[in-house]
Formats: structure tokens, C-alpha cells, sequence
């Protein structure tokens, strides 16, 4: 592949090499140059551009990471559709992370221009869920390159579904053990295994002694338990104290007692037969994460965790009290999430549209801004802030009983950056973000807003949501409170795209179908277009 700047001329044919802004004209990059953008760059006064140029025997990106990602994909893994040279690849099933990190490591080592990224291995996953992703450095690679990584890329990953789905659990009892700690361990343990689709098939409850013990873990094997978990009265102090005794007692071998993960340290490990037998560490009986997680998932899905699995915890078995561990606490309550706000913005001339306000014109029976200011109604956002300014009267009039906030724009004749930062401004101070949307999109509908709040998470590092449809970012897009300062900064008749390309690190990707996130309605055709879907819808 060829890539560099060339004169405008020489670009027909070739792949933009990066994003172009001349006045209305946004050509992004990746995009294909036909004659149809080569006449707009001539016309935008452009006269050299980056461009990439495939030689004989390359391979597109979005080939070559569809190929890959097909070849990668082992049992229970499905490759999405690749885009922009990425190939996702998520879990069909719930169930846990397989995978060789030497085989991952192996391929990654072919060479730079191909990646694969992959969650850790056993980390438990539900249906859906993105397991790994291909992704293809430059807009093309040689087809020998693909090849030989191809050589190295049998299936790098898959699920294991969970299997073992009825487990006993088994509380023993000693004076001074309040009855509502049992309670509370029960209704923590059934949360834990229903999210890998196990439950507590037994409850049962006897003295801490090591025959009673013996007797309850025989007769929870017999009834068909699939796992046995005990929670003992006291801790394991040692392989001879009640709960490894009884298991032995019992017919059962000790397989590990003790792990290096803290809090968990005092795990116990064993087998009845086919049957895993835990003895849970006392911090099990809490929902935070502990040791218990680290085997519980593995032995639910049937995979093999021996004494030299454990042994290999260690390194990052120290759990620290991080914001962003998925389990949930219980005491004290989480306190409801704090809301994300939506701006509409409302303000512009639509000059391009060459007539009647654009805003105003009716998409399936509904003014254009009124469909998007719904579509933030209904998707949650709270709350929905509408900028104003050119016409404002009507637009207002076109939003009448909804339960929107107006703000007014005295200067939107400077462009679309004032509107933003006037409504960013009134942006309330609980807000934890805000979803940005153009009035002029009417195909932008609720359960977009709505995968694009499900998708932010600033605590994990999710502080910017961006649609993506055919390939391309599209709006609206939704903004962590941590950007609100660099928003409201921005002059001119721009958008924040500079601030999005200034934190690639902060963006998460929502994959879309279908041209809401894409169409304004800027011209009359890209209105009659509007109408089509609307009407098709």
C-alpha cells in the first residue's frame, strides 16, 4: 500500500488518509474518492490530499479483519460485521473466556499492522457480550501477510457454556452464629450463581461437627447436587479442622487448601466423586469480589481448576476495593446514578436547505426538531435542554407540552459553537453528562439515546459515546461533564470534532443500523430522503 500526500488529480480511486473539513464539506476518512468527492474537494479549493492507495495484492482492511476474525472465532463466538478495519467478535452464550494467551501472543507477533485484543481468560461473560477484537492498522495489508497470519490464527478463543447449574449449599452452625448472617449468605450466594445461570438447589443447614458435615455433603451428592458449597461455622484453620475432615470422611479428596488471592485466602478445594466441594472463605459471604470468584465461574463451566491453577493466582490476586469491580454491594445502598441531560440544538438558519426552516418541515406527520426532542424524552434523558435563536418563536411553538427547558442564543449567527456552549452552560450541576443532538436529524429515535446511555461509563473509562453506522461516527453524541470546559471552549460554525480526536482513549463505539445517526436534514433532497424512512418505517 501507497500512502502520502499527492495532487488532488492523482486522488481518484484512492482512500482518504484522514478527515477533511473545508466549509460544508466533511469528507471523512477511509472514504473511497470517487468522482463525486473529488469534484467537492475542487470545489472546497483543495488541492493536495492524503491519500492510501492499495498495490496489487493487498488486502482491504475490513477484509482482512473479517477473515481473521472468522478464523479466530472458536465455539460460541460470533464475528459482527468489520468496520473501519475492526472485526468484533462477541459470546453467543453466556458462559466463560477460553483462550491460550501464548497462541494470542503468537499472533500478535506476525506483525504490527494486525492486532488481536481479547478479554482476559476466564473471565465470565453473558450472550453478547465483546469478547476480543481484530483490528487492522493501516487501510491495507499484503495478502501474504494475511496469510501467514492466518497460519497462526486457528481459533484463538471461545466460551465454555456453563454446565453445572444445581448446587447445594450447606451452612453449619455454631452458638453465637446469628441466624440472619446465614439468611444474608443465601441470598448473596443465589445473586452469585444466577449470573452463571446456576442456582442454590439445596439449602441445608447442621451442626458444625464433622459426621453431621459427612452425612449433609453425601446426601447433597445423592439428591443430584452439581456442586456442593459449604459455608462453615468457624474458618479452616487446617487440613484436619471439621470441613476438609468430613469431606475426607465423606469419600472425598482435599485438592488445595488455601489460595493466593486476598480476600479469599482460606478457600478449600476438593471432589466427591465428580462433584466439586468448596469450603468458602467467610468473605464469600459478602457480594464484593473475593477468591471464591476466581474458581466459581471455572468449575460452573466445567472446566478443569486444579491445586497448580490456584497456585498461579498470585499475580494480581490481591484485590484492592476498586470503583469499577462489576459486583454488587449491599450495604450501605448504591445511590441512584446520577442523570445524563440531553441539549438539542435548535438555533441555525439552514441556510443550505434554501427556503422554509428546515426544523419546522414535517417527517412522518412531526416537526423535524420535535421527532428528535422526543426521541431524548423517551430514551431518559433528564433533562432535555433545547437551544434556540433563529425562529426561535416557532420552534417553541413546534415543542409545545413537552417537557423540555429552553435556552435562548442570542448569537447563533456565529455558528454552531455558541449554541453548544450555551447549552452546556445550562447543563444543571447533578448531571453527570450530556447527550449532544443535531435538531435537524429526525431518524435519530429513543433506543439509540438509550444504547448510548447504557454504553456510558465513565468509571471504566467510557466517557464519550459516539454512534457508528456504515462504518462512519454519526450523531448524536454523548459527553462526560469531564469535557463540558473543551466544549463550551470551541468557536466558530464547528462541532466538537477536534475534541473527539484528541481523546481517541475516552471514546466507546456504538454499533448502529440504519441512517439516523447519519441523515440531516440539510437540503431538500436529504429531507425527502427523511420522509422515505420515515414513511418505509
Amino acid at each position: 500500500m501507497r500512502f502520502g500526500p499527492v495532487p488532488l488529480a492523482q486522488a481518484l480511486g484512492a482512500i482518504a488518509g484522514h478527515s477533511v473539513r473545508a466549509g460544508d464539506l466533511v469528507l471523512r476518512k477511509g472514504t473511497l474518492i470517487g468522482a463525486e468527492e473529488l469534484a467537492a474537494l475542487e470545489r472546497a479549493g483543495i488541492r493536495e490530499l492524503t491519500v492510501a492507495r492499495l498495490d496489487d495484492g493487498d488486502m482491504s482492511e475490513n477484509e482482512a479483519a473479517a477473515r481473521i476474525a472468522a478464523v479466530c472465532a472458536g465455539d460460541g463466538i460470533q464475528p459482527a460485521p468489520a468496520f473501519t478495519g475492526r472485526a468484533n467478535l462477541h459470546a453467543m452464550h453466556a458462559g466463560v473466556v477460553e483462550l491460550d494467551p501464548a497462541a494470542v501472543d503468537a499472533f500478535n507477533g506476525v506483525d504490527e499492522a494486525l492486532t488481536f485484543a481479547t478479554l482476559p481468560a476466564f473471565r465470565p461473560v453473558g450472550a453478547g457480550d465483546l469478547v476480543a477484537t481484530v483490528k487492522i492498522i493501516p487501510y491495507a495489508v499484503p495478502g501474504f501477510l494475511v496469510e501467514a497470519a492466518l497460519r497462526r490464527a486457528q481459533p484463538l478463543v471461545r466460551i465454555a457454556p456453563f454446565r453445572r447449574r444445581e448446587v447445594a449449599l450447606i451452612s453449619t452452625l455454631l452458638p453465637g452464629l446469628a441466624e440472619k448472617v446465614v439468611e444474608k449468605t443465601v441470598r448473596v450466594m443465589g445473586a452469585r450463581l444466577a449470573r452463571f445461570d446456576a442456582r442454590i438447589a439445596q439449602d441445608v443447614r447442621v451442626p458444625h461437627e464433622e459426621d453431621a458435615l459427612r452425612a449433609a455433603i453425601l446426601s447433597a451428592v445423592r439428591a443430584g447436587a452439581e456442586a456442593v458449597m459449604v459455608f462453615g461455622a468457624s474458618a479452616i484453620a487446617d487440613r484436619r479442622d471439621v470441613i476438609p475432615a468430613a469431606l475426607e470422611a465423606a469419600g472425598g479428596r482435599v485438592e488445595r487448601l488455601g489460595m493466593p488471592v486476598d480476600p479469599g485466602n482460606l478457600l478449600m478445594l476438593g471432589r466427591l466423586g465428580d462433584v466439586p466441594v468448596i469450603g468458602a472463605p467467610g468473605c464469600a459471604r459478602s457480594p464484593k469480589e473475593n477468591g471464591l470468584d476466581f474458581v466459581l465461574a471455572r468449575l460452573l463451566a466445567n472446566l478443569p481448576v486444579r491445586a497448580a491453577d490456584i497456585a498461579r493466582m498470585g499475580a494480581g490476586g490481591l484485590i484492592g476495593e476498586i470503583v469499577t469491580r462489576p459486583q454488587p454491594r449491599e450495604e450501605p445502598p448504591e445511590p441512584a446514578p446520577a442523570p445524563i441531560a440531553a441539549l438539542v440544538l435548535a438555533a441555525g438558519r439552514g441556510t443550505r436547505m434554501g427556503g422554509p426552516n428546515k426544523l419546522l418541515e414535517p417527517v412522518g406527520g412531526r416537526a423535524v426538531v420535535r421527532r428528535v426532542a422526543e426521541a431524548a424524552l423517551a430514551g431518559g434523558a433528564r433533562p432535555v435542554i433545547v437551544v434556540t435563536g433563529h425562529d426561535g418563536a416557532r420552534v417553541r411553538a413546534a415543542l409545545d407540552a413537552l417537557d423540555v427547558v429552553f435556552v435562548d442564543n442570542p448569537d447563533y449567527a456565529a455558528g454552531l459553537s455558541t449554541s453548544l456552549a450555551a447549552g452546556i452552560r445550562a447543563v444543571p450541576d447533578e448531571a453527570q453528562g450530556a447527550v449532544v443532538l443535531l435538531g435537524d436529524m429526525p431518524l435519530v429515535d429513543a433506543p439509540l439515546v438509550r444504547r448510548l446511555m447504557a454504553t456510558f461509563a465513565p468509571e471504566e473509562g467510557r466517557l464519550i459515546v459516539v454512534p457508528v453506522a456504515e462504518g462512519r461516527r454519526g450523531n448524536p453524541v454523548l459527553w462526560s461533564r469531564r469535557f463540558f470546559a473543551a466544549l463550551a471552549a470551541i468557536e466558530g460554525d464547528v462541532g466538537a470534532r477536534a475534541v473527539l480526536a484528541a481523546h481517541p482513549e475516552a471514546v466507546a463505539e456504538v454499533e448502529v443500523h440504519g441512517p439516523g445517526p447519519l441523515l440531516d436534514v440539510d437540503t431538500p433532497d436529504a429531507l425527502a430522503s427523511a420522509r422515505a424512512f420515515a414513511t418505509d418505517a
